[in-house]
């Protein structure tokens, strides 16, 4: 039997320039952002109001995008605000260009 692979995700949600950051993965980046912009579950990004995609990553599958995100939470916070404004500089919400 064929198994379908989905594709995954990993992310960046911000609460300003600069503020605080949410590092996460997922499998469908659309709902999960609505999640955290909207404070639909209790956690770090409902009660640091981390509600701005500043960042994103495709991957091919969902265990590539876990594998990045542990990377990535091992950043120092430096190199994670470098790697936004490398395709963010403004730091704009990238939630109305993720196709909903």
């Amino acid at each position: 039997m064929l198994e379908l692979v989905k594709p995954g995700y990993v992310y960046i949600m911000a609460s300003k320039r600069n503020g605080t950051l949410y590092v996460g993965s997922t499998s469908d980046l659309p709902k999960r952002v609505w999640e955290h912009r909207n404070g639909v579950i209790p956690g770090f990004t409902r009660k640091y109001g981390c509600r701005l995609l500043v960042w994103f990553e495709a991957h091919s599958d969902l265990q590539q995008a876990r594998a990045r995100e542990l990377q990535i939470k091992k950043w120092k916070r430096l190199w994670k605000l470098s790697t936004i404004e490398t395709v963010n500089h403004d730091w704009r919400d990238l939630y109305p260009t993720i196709g909903l």
